[in-house]
């Protein structure tokens, strides 16, 4: 059983990824929302963070906080064309698993993301490995991959 702590998590942290998008169309300050995501949703703060975002094929990893941003709203690094600018309209928590064991929490599920004025669907497989700060989860360990059927 997924305990509501975790859902509240992810809910968060898809809800996040959403508004970067939304602030990026309404030409609002994407990157500083961009920043405060990072900051609520990922250890790269207080601790090393291995992320693996859904689509990256050039640079795979990015385990820092300067290299998720460029992923998120497009930066330094080419091939990112800035995940969270698309804009979302939508993304579902379709399923998610968990285990929690002493001071060991993981989720693993999949995601709908459905992208503004578009009717596709793209089916995402994620797994975060959170740890605790301050009375609320972070990522310590993100990946993620799409779904190809």
């Amino acid at each position: 059983m997924v305990s509501d702590k975790i859902r509240q998590f992810l809910n968060s942290w898809k809800n996040g990824v959403i508004e970067i998008g939304k602030v990026y169309v309404d030409g609002g300050d994407y990157k500083k929302c961009a920043e405060n995501f990072l900051s609520a949703h990922y250890a790269f703060d207080i601790e090393d963070v291995l992320f693996k975002p859904t689509f990256t094929k050039e640079v795979i990893f990015r385990n820092n906080k300067d290299d998720a941003l460029s992923y998120f709203v497009k930066g330094s690094i080419e091939e990112d064309n800035g995940f969270a600018l698309k804009p979302w309209e939508s993304i579902d928590l379709v399923e998610v698993n968990s285990i929690e064991e002493d001071s060991l929490t993981i989720a693993m599920g999949t995601f709908n993301f459905k992208p503004v004025n578009q009717d596709v669907i793209t089916l995402v497989a994620f797994t975060f490995l959170l740890i605790e700060d301050k009375n609320s989860f972070k990522i310590k360990v993100h990946h993620s991959s799409p779904i190809i059927t």
